[in-house]
């Protein structure tokens, strides 16, 4: 996993976890992601520093930038249209949502648009 992809995967999860919850801690992301906090807070200092995050010092609450959330967005379409395509295929849900993690991120922009232009047609 390249540096890119790995920040595309923390943003995208911090959006996950805040369609789910009210607030997004470090901690949370460590438990969905399976990663030690040390890792996380590394991260978010560096998705900090490239203004997609904002930490709140007193309560610890993470939210994604403008900047961030339209990463955390683009990701998430793609990861959720390239699922939802393969499930349509028969692959299983669990192997579908791990290939498109998988996919998301070298997909090119000219190959994500006709699979959702088939999607939206078909599927």
């Amino acid at each position: 996993m390249t540096h890119f992809e790995s920040e595309e995967d923390y943003l995208e999860r911090i959006l996950m976890l805040s369609k789910e919850k009210a607030n997004v801690r470090a901690i949370d992301i460590a438990a969905s992601m399976n990663f030690s906090k040390p890792s996380v807070s590394i991260a978010l200092k560096k998705l900090k520093e490239k203004l997609y995050v904002n930490v709140d010092e007193s309560t610890g609450f993470i939210t994604l930038t403008e900047q961030g959330l339209s990463i955390a967005s683009s990701v998430y379409e793609r990861h959720q249209i390239i699922a939802k395509l393969l499930m349509s295929l028969g692959v299983s849900e669990e192997t579908a949502l791990k290939d498109a993690c998988k996919i998301e991120h070298d997909l090119s922009e000219e190959s994500f648009t006709r699979l959702k232009e088939h999607y939206q047609k078909y599927i």
